[in-house]
């Protein structure tokens, strides 16, 4: 009788470890809307990207800085300060807006963050190592005639069991001759929670 009872301990302990472990998300699909809202959880998400960049993008272009430009202007991002307390990947913010703007055909860009592997290779190509048809001479590059950069800030306020999460998201476009700011716009976004008590 006493085996059976340690068994029977030993077994509910094994169902009970068992039932309050880690769960593990499974049985996976693809979303084929990869527009459609997502509000899962109160952070920051692909949905509050996507309608920034949207917004910023289309307000971008068709400001006489771009819209009334001879040629497309050149354009190098710097850094999209985050003034949030979340973590925040900016540069999939900046990524984004950087692939529509050169999409639209209205803007070109100078990749800033290419600098080094481009001096690199234009040291290699002029080595000696390199057909001289094919190598690449230094002082062709193409100079930036704006700066982007920007900032995102947040407010988060929670009463009782409501929280709302208000986000701003300011972009600049700045003249690098003359340092003047010649477009700027911004995107607000606001969600609104309730805390809702979550089973098991």
């Amino acid at each position: 009788m006493k085996k059976y009872l340690i068994v029977l301990v030993s077994l509910f302990t094994l169902i009970a470890t068992t039932g309050c472990g880690k769960r593990a998300f499974i049985d996976g699909d693809y979303d084929e809307n990869i527009n459609r809202e997502n509000l899962m959880d109160d952070r920051w998400s692909e949905t509050d990207m996507q309608k920034t960049v949207e917004y910023l993008v289309n307000s971008a272009v068709k400001h006489r800085a771009i819209a009334n430009a001879k040629k497309p202007p050149v354009v190098m991002v710097t850094r999209l300060q985050n003034k949030t307390s979340e973590h925040i990947d900016t540069q999939s913010i900046t990524d984004m807006i950087t692939v529509e703007l050169v999409n639209s055909g209205t803007v070109q860009f100078v990749d800033k963050a290419a600098r080094d592997d481009v001096a690199e290779e234009l040291e290699y190509q002029n080595s000696g190592t390199t057909d001289r048809t094919s190598k690449k001479r230094r002082g062709n590059q193409i100079g930036a005639d704006l700066i982007m950069n920007g900032r995102i800030d947040s407010i988060v306020k929670e009463v009782g069991k409501k929280k709302s999460v208000y986000y701003k998201i300011t972009l600049n476009l700045t003249n690098l001759s003359t340092n003047l700011i010649v477009w700027t716009n911004q995107k607000q976004i606001r969600k609104l929670y309730k805390k809702k008590r979550v089973g098991l």
